[in-house]
């Protein structure tokens, strides 16, 4: 009996023009968008993600191979532009496989991920809190 290959993800085998630096999860997306920085067919193009509350933000940064070479499991920027993205992201991507790297979240982005989701269950209480008042007041008639 054939066994059958499956396709690799893009990156994980490492023959691709570019690096892949993910700074947030696919999960928190439902559809994605490339965005050239700087000149077309430049250095660097964003990876953006829009949410299912329609907001849009960074997924991934990918980084041609011409503009960044790996020293052991270090990206190290060649060019201007790449040196500053990375400086950027507030802390060093570390190797995951193939060609994707991960940084992690900088502490702004930390802070303001918390001030979102409190923002979030604020609202959600504001719409239950209306609910509930208008059942006491006997508006709701189910």
């Amino acid at each position: 009996m054939a066994t059958r290959r499956r396709r690799k993800k893009p990156g994980t085998a490492g023959g691709g023009r570019f690096y892949r630096v993910v700074v947030r999860t696919e999960e928190e997306f439902v559809t994605f968008r490339y965005h050239d920085v700087g000149a077309k067919g430049g250095d660097l193009e964003r990876l953006t993600g829009k949410r299912e509350s329609g907001s849009w933000d960074t997924q991934a940064w990918l980084i041609r191979k011409g503009s960044a070479h790996l020293e052991g499991d270090m990206l190290v920027a060649d060019k201007e532009d790449v040196r500053e993205l990375l400086r950027s992201l507030g802390s060093r991507p570390i190797h995951i496989k193939g060609d994707i790297f991960e940084a992690k979240p900088t502490p702004a982005q930390k802070r303001a991920r918390s001030e979102n989701i409190k923002k979030a269950r604020e609202a959600r209480w504001q719409v239950v809190a209306h609910e509930i008042r208008r059942k006491l007041k006997g508006e709701d008639k189910e």
